[in-house]
This record gives structure tokens, C-alpha cells and sequence, in this order.
């Protein structure tokens, strides 16, 4: 069998051994996936596998065994392909092959073979996932044992590319038909067709319609993002798998020029005569990109990320007892320092540091026919009229959640940003949209950057959206005739001068005690006073105490009753169904923000009082579409 390092550097070595026991073994397949799932539990194997995250594409070798932590953000419809077939080749040792996890055949092929064997894969179009926080980025890399070398014939070609002008790409084509009509390529030439830097940077997102430009157009949902998109082919149990999950792909890298090649001498077959080919041009472009832009990766095994929390295991309540127990006997100490930190985020508002502490950890964790249970929209209103101060306070929950985005609704964007995504028949792909986003996403909704104007057809359509995604965590993609709903699992802050134009679970009105003379100065030094260490252990406790569970006896319960019935007797307006439901969400977030996994009397008690205090601050107004402001 291969040694340690082969299943890494030749994974279809360990495909064809397997392969050429079929006639004994007929579950081959399975016996391959197996075969590697058991290496990646061995130790800490999974990080000997470079990943496509952190390691440049010309630095991976062709045909190895990558990883890539990514967000399936389109399901392509399954393709079939060669799983057996026969070489026409008399010089080949064995003439029946093996096509699975691979794009290109060896050799010519028979196609009069009765061995040839037809079969079907399913392709997902995976992006990183969106809004990664930089320190995610950092800690994913800084514990990879992988070890790569960039291959010589990559690297000069790649400085000499990355000078360029972005107009060169028009050219790009032609250059690789005639690289394509010269000598043949070897493996380690795969990568004389380098994207530049550049073209792995997301565009901003606008409402207007798409239209194939030279340029390929990667497709992230939020705008600036970096990184590699991929084309993952997938075998086995497609129907698992939904859109928007968080996925670490373990597979093998595809890469080979003939892909591109393939791809333009098809544009250009199609546009002399377009009755040859039944795909459009557009949708050639978006379904077959070059694959030194975006690689292919055959999925070997895939695990579903829960969350992206580099410093927990990737189950956080399964199997991990000992830890579990280690850290719940720290969070009633961690969460004093995190909410002193707060406090001082907030200038000295400790309220409100309290309620941003249970909007951090709140987590839809069941829904009763539409109605999402868990979630706790927090609008923080009377933010200073500074604009550095919300940028700063993103910066600070950025630092703390593994993924997060900052929404500027500024007239401008409001108007003109595409949010929702939306289905493109013509090249027949989602195109993304700012909202198209994994769970446990953090939204930063701003504002206070709202100026005076008139919201146009796209502004309201994206108010709406954003108003279905605070009160109904779902977000309506639009596929042209008609709409599909896709739930989420998003936590939404909206900081305001006043009160919020959207709906939202819980207002707290903020009231600084504190008075910097100059407020950019103070909040720097109170971020940079965090050291890394203390960082993260908040960002620990943050993703341990929301995924904790959760439970109520049934003599708190019946204590709930009795007081909800007291508290309605002398003025039946003073407490609604809403605000019971509402403190019975302070109550749970609270119970959990302790590491507490049921409710007390003690917490209940504090969570009344936790909710007149902030009910002091807001004047009542009436509920709207269910939520509290």
C-alpha cells in the first residue's frame, strides 16, 4: 500500500490500485472513500493536506490531494462522464481505465469499448466563505503542516504575469491555443496559464444585469472578497448537501491547461456555428472557466463545518467532553472580562454591553412552522453621530466572530447594491448577492450612514429584504417568475441615531457615561490593549455559549406561568404575548451567556430586571410585524 505521503501527492495512485481489484472487490468506490477517511482521522492528518485557503494555486502540485474550506454558493446540474473506458492505445500495460475523479482521459479511447461505462457527477460552485474574518484566515493557516514547494516552471511566468494590464487578459485565449498547438505540456507546465491577481478579487456588487465580459467574473456574494472559487465535482449522496452550507472539501486537484483550451475552442466552434453546441456562450464561460482561475477539486470526503471557529474542535458538543468541561468552568470569568470590555466599546454603557453579549450568542435553533426560535435581532440606537464610531465597533465584533459583514445603507447603496440573489437563465447560474450568506454570519446593518432621499424600485426591494431576513431569517431569491425561499441563520446588528426603520427583537437605547476628548483615540487603545491571548479566549467563549443546549423544567416553566399571569393582573397592556416571548429569549441567552443549559429562578429574576431596566430608556411603541423595538 502507498506510503504516509503518496495518498497526499498521488491520490489517484490509491484510486487505480483499488480500481485494479474490481473484479474481486466489486464496492471499490466505497473502499476508496474509505480509505481516506480513515487516513484524515489518524492524528492530525487533515493537516498534513494543503489547502486551496492559504497555499497559492501555482505552489499545489496537479492531481494531489487538497482542501478547501468554502461555501456552496451554486449547484450546477449533474454531467455525465467516462467512469470505465478503454484505451485504443497497444502500448498501454492495462487498456481498461479508470475515470473517475479525473477531467481528462489517457490516450485515446475506444468508444466501441463494451467495457466503457457511463456515469454521473454532480458539480457545486464553492467559493470561500464569505465575510471570513482575517483572524480565521491567520489561525486555519498557522496550524497547516503541509509542506509545498512552488514548482520552478511556475514562478517566473507568474511574476511576469502579474505585471501586466488587465486589458492583456483579452489576448489570454489565443496565447493558450497556441501554447495548446506547440509542444505537448508536461504536469508541472500546468500552470503556464496563471490567473493575475487581480481577477481573484470580487467586483462590487450593483443591481444592474450581468453581461460576460473578457474579464470572469467570479461570483462572490460580498464585494472585495479574496480567494480561489472552485468547480467541485461531486460522486456520491449530491442530495445531502444544500446551497449556502459550510463545507471543508477534501479532494483532488484538477488543473490541466486542456480544460481552458476545451472551453475557448468550444466559444469559438459555438459562434461560427451555433447550432454545434446547446450551451450558450455565456453559460460555456460560467460552467467551464479556466482552470488556473478556478480549479477543479473531485470531492473525496466532505465535512460539513458547523461552524468556523478555528480554535474549537469541529463538533463542539459531540465527543469532546473533557473540553467542554474545561471551558464551561472558565465562561463565568471570561464573560466579566468581555462584558468590562464591552462597557468600555460602548463608552461605559454596561446595558448595553450586557445585551450585545446575548445578540453575539443567540442562534436560531428551531423553527415552529415560519417562525425562527433563537434569533435576537439587537437595534443599538443613539450611536454617535461619528462615523468612526460604528466603523471601530465593527472592527471590534469582527475581531470576535469568525464571520461578519458590514452593510453601509447609505442611500447610494441601498439604491444600487444587488442583495438578493438571482437566478441568470442566459448562462444559467445564481448570480449572488450581498445576502447570500452562511449561518452564523455576522450583519453589521449601518445606519447611521442613511442620509435624507428617495428609495428607488432596488432600495425598497432591498429594505424588504432585509426586513424578511430581521423578522423571518429567510431571505427570497428571485428566479425571475417566481421566488424560492432559502432560511438562514443570521445575526443581525443594526446600529442607529434613532430608532431603526427596520423591524428588530430588542432596542437599546445607548447611554455613554464616558466623554473622550478625542473618541478615535480612545477606542483604538482600548482594541489595541486586547492581547491576542484574551481575544481569543471571547471568541471561544462566544461559539461555545451559542451552540450549548438548552432546556427548561417543567417547574420553571409553571413558575413562568404563574408570574406572566401576576404581571398582567393589574395592567393587562403592561405585558403582551410578544414581551413574554421576548423575555423568555433574554432569559435563555442569558442562562447560556453563564454556561448555564437550563433556566433558574435566579435567571429569571435577572432577566426581568435586565429588560425594565432597557424598557426604562425606550419609550413604548407599538409592536411591529411581531417584533419589539
Amino acid at each position: 500500500m502507498p506510503t504516509v505521503h503518496d495518498w497526499i501527492n498521488n491520490p489517484l495512485g490509491v484510486v487505480d490500485g483499488l480500481f485494479a481489484q474490481s473484479n474481486s472487490c466489486p464496492d471499490w468506490e466505497k473502499k476508496v472513500v474509505e480509505y481516506f477517511k480513515e487516513k484524515l482521522k489518524l492524528n492530525d492528518a487533515h493537516t498534513w493536506v494543503p489547502s486551496l485557503n492559504d497555499v497559492p494555486l501555482h505552489y499545489l502540485k496537479p492531481n494531489s490531494l487538497v482542501k478547501f474550506r468554502c461555501m456552496v454558493q451554486d449547484m450546477f446540474d449533474p454531467e455525465f462522464f467516462m467512469g470505465v473506458y478503454e484505451t485504443s492505445d497497444p502500448t498501454s500495460n492495462s487498456k481498461v481505465k479508470c475515470g473517475k475523479y479525473k477531467d481528462i482521459t489517457e490516450g485515446g479511447v475506444d468508444f466501441n469499448s463494451r467495457n466503457t461505462v457511463t456515469s454521473e457527477r454532480q458539480t457545486f460552485y464553492c467559493v470561500p466563505i464569505p465575510g471570513e474574518s482575517q483572524w480565521v484566515k491567520e489561525s486555519y493557516a498557522g496550524t497547516s503542516q503541509a509542506r509545498v514547494v512552488p514548482s520552478t516552471s511556475y514562478v517566473p511566468n507568474r511574476h511576469k504575469r502579474s505585471y501586466e494590464e488587465d486589458d492583456e487578459m483579452d489576448t489570454q485565449p489565443q496565447q493558450m491555443k497556441n501554447i495548446s498547438q506547440g509542444a505537448q505540456s508536461s504536469a508541472e507546465s500546468h500552470g503556464n496559464i496563471e490567473p493575475k491577481r487581480q481577477e481573484t478579487e470580487a467586483p462590487s456588487h450593483d443591481s444592474s444585469p450581468s453581461h460576460c465580459t473578457s474579464s470572469l467574473d467570479l461570483n462572490f456574494p460580498l464585494p472585495g472578497e479574496k480567494g480561489p472559487a472552485c468547480l467541485v465535482k461531486v460522486y456520491e449522496d449530491w442530495d445531502g448537501f444544500k446551497l449556502n452550507d459550510m463545507l471543508e472539501v477534501f479532494g483532488i486537484l484538477s488543473v490541466d491547461p486542456a480544460l481552458s483550451v476545451t472551453a475557448d475552442e468550444r466559444e469559438a466552434s459555438s459562434l461560427l456555428d451555433p447550432t454545434e453546441g446547446m450551451e450558450t456562450v455565456e453559460e460555456q464561460r460560467v460552467h467551464s472557466p479556466p482552470a488556473s482561475l478556478v480549479p477543479r477539486l473531485h470531492m473525496l470526503y466532505a465535512q460539513p463545518l458547523v461552524h468556523n471557529n478555528p480554535l474549537l474542535p469541529s463538533s463542539v458538543l459531540e465527543n469532546n467532553g473533557d473540553y467542554l468541561s474545561s471551558v464551561l468552568g472558565e465562561l463565568a470569568s471570561i464573560r466579566a472580562e468581555l462584558l468590562t470590555y464591552l462597557t468600555h466599546v460602548l463608552l461605559g454603557d454596561s446595558l448595553a454591553a450586557e445585551y450585545l453579549i446575548l445578540h453575539l450568542i443567540s442562534n436560531v435553533y428551531s423553527r415552529r412552522d415560519v417562525l425562527p426560535l433563537g434569533k435576537f435581532t439587537l437595534n443599538l440606537s443613539g450611536c454617535p453621530q461619528s462615523s468612526s464610531y460604528t466603523e471601530h465597533l465593527y472592527t471590534v465584533i469582527q475581531q470576535l466572530v469568525p464571520s461578519s459583514y458590514r452593510l453601509c445603507m447609505s442611500l447610494h447603496n441601498m439604491n444600487n447594491q444587488r442583495m438578493v440573489p438571482r437566478k441568470d437563465y442566459t448562462a444559467n447560474r445564481l448570480v449572488s448577492g450581498t445576502l447570500q450568506l452562511a449561518n452564523n454570519t455576522s450583519l453589521f446593518l449601518d445606519e447611521t450612514q442613511l442620509e435624507q432621499g428617495q428609495l428607488d424600485t432596488t432600495g425598497v426591494r432591498n429594505i424588504t429584504a432585509l426586513g424578511n431576513l430581521i423578522s423571518w431569517q429567510k431571505v427570497d431569491y428571485d428566479f425571475n417568475y417566481h421566488q424560492m425561499e432559502f432560511s438562514c441563520n443570521i445575526n443581525v446588528l443594526i446600529t442607529s441615531e434613532g430608532r431603526s426603520l427596520l423591524p428588530s427583537d430588542c432596542q437599546v437605547h445607548l447611554r455613554p457615561t464616558l466623554n473622550p476628548p478625542n473618541l478615535e483615540e480612545y477606542l483604538s487603545a482600548v482594541r489595541v490593549a486586547q492581547v491576542p491571548s484574551q481575544l481569543n479566549k471571547y471568541r471561544i467563549y462566544l461559539s461555545v455559549a451559542r451552540a450549548l443546549n438548552y432546556t427548561i423544567s417543567d417547574e420553571i416553566t409553571k413558575a413562568v406561568e404563574e408570574d406572566f399571569v401576576e404581571m398582567r393582573k393589574d395592567d393587562p397592556q403592561s405585558m403582551s404575548a410578544e414581551d413574554l416571548h421576548r423575555l423568555l429569549v433574554v432569559a435563555r441567552l442569558l442562562s447560556l451567556s453563564h454556561g448555564q443549559n437550563t433556566l433558574s429562578r435566579d435567571g429569571w429574576m435577572k432577566a426581568k430586571q435586565l429588560e425594565a431596566l432597557r424598557i426604562s430608556r425606550t419609550p413604548q411603541q407599538k409592536c411591529v410585524n411581531g417584533n419589539e423595538p
